[in-house]
């Protein structure tokens, strides 16, 4: 989504902004270098909702006790193919690259890696950890349950979270394959930047607290799935997918259990947040280089398919691509809210 009327930065200093924050906030060097990694990643290629907006309020956790400033993170193989990471309640974003690069060993020797992850917190982009494994040459799908903000079909109260589901994959040439979507209609950050911005949302993608919907960002209660009013269904399903792997297999905190990310008055008690990354290693399978071949053909043949007039196709993770392109020549816009935390 383009921020209309927003001011633009160059990256590098962005990121300067964003760690000297982080710093003044407590945050270690490890887990401040993860969390800026997966922002920057989410900013550049125009997710500005998990973006660098996120700073402000991670900062704001950090000073209220909820996320932990210096975590010590502990890796428990459970089988071959199977482990378990302890985020010991810091910034999500250490923990789940953490899980990557553990999920990436055992592929090696399993063929796939299944990773775990408990006592977290907000994950961010999925994608920036889906896409960390495709970059090293992985199959891998990330995913995490979030606190409750999205009714199910014909429902009138929040059950699910936004529930992203995040796959990709590396290609001969180029960069990844990659598919990043929530399995709401749009993630809650975006209706807090329509907020900001002031500007009208979609239509059928948020409801009221009495689950009728509205375009109006500021009466807007709670988010409707995938699909909207007609066909939520689906939407509603894949985000019971993200529970299943976050919170069911690891134990964790289930989506109507959560202290809401915003709002109440506690910023002190951690959410024991759960998530979860498989990494699948081709060479195990078909072959990597079979793979590599056969992915190629596949993206040559779908952007090359037939569009109907004035339309276009593209393979997941184009779009991404081309913005961090425009996004790294002319600079990311920033909301307001943020330009103003990070003293821009």
């Amino acid at each position: 989504m383009a921020i209309e009327n927003a001011r633009t930065f160059p990256e590098f200093l962005i990121r300067e902004q964003v760690e000297a924050r982080l710093t003044e906030a407590g945050a270690s060097e490890a887990s401040r270098t993860a969390a800026i990694r997966a922002m920057i990643h989410a900013s550049l290629v125009g997710v500005d909702s998990h973006g660098v907006r996120l700073t402000e309020h991670y900062c704001r956790m950090l000073g209220g006790g909820r996320l932990n400033k210096t975590p010590q993170l502990g890796v428990e193989k459970r089988g071959a193919g199977s482990a378990m990471v302890d985020g010991d309640h810091g910034l999500g974003h250490y923990a789940a690259y953490r899980a990557v690069d553990v999920g990436i060993e055992l592929a090696q020797e399993a063929g796939v890696g299944a990773v775990g992850i408990k006592h977290s917190s907000h994950l961010g982009a999925a994608g920036a950890y889906a896409l960390a494994g495709a970059e090293k040459g992985f199959v891998t799908f990330a995913t995490t349950n979030t606190d409750s903000m999205v009714a199910l079909f014909d429902g009138a109260q929040k059950f699910h979270g936004t529930n992203p589901l995040a796959f990709a994959a590396p290609v001969p040439e180029g960069r990844p394959w990659l598919l990043d979507m929530a399995t709401s209609s749009i993630p809650l950050n975006r209706v807090l930047l329509h907020r900001s911005l002031d500007l009208p949302l979609p239509q059928g993608v948020a409801a009221t607290a009495d689950g009728v919907p509205t375009s109006d960002p500021h009466e807007a209660d709670m988010l409707l799935p995938l699909g909207g009013v007609d066909y939520g269904y689906k939407g509603a399903a894949l985000a019971g997918v993200a529970t299943l792997f976050s919170a069911l297999l690891t134990g964790t905190t289930l989506d109507p259990d959560f202290i809401p990310m915003y709002g109440g008055g506690d910023i002190s008690t951690p959410r024991n947040m759960g998530h979860f990354v498989l990494v699948i290693d081709p060479d195990k399978f078909a072959g990597r280089e079979m793979f590599l071949q056969a992915i190629g053909r596949y993206l040559e043949s779908l952007r090359g398919s037939r569009v109907r007039e004035g339309g276009s196709v593209m393979a997941p993770g184009d779009r991404e691509w081309a913005v961090m392109e425009t996004r790294q020549t002319e600079g990311i816009p920033l909301d307001p809210d943020t330009v103003r935390f990070l003293g821009l």
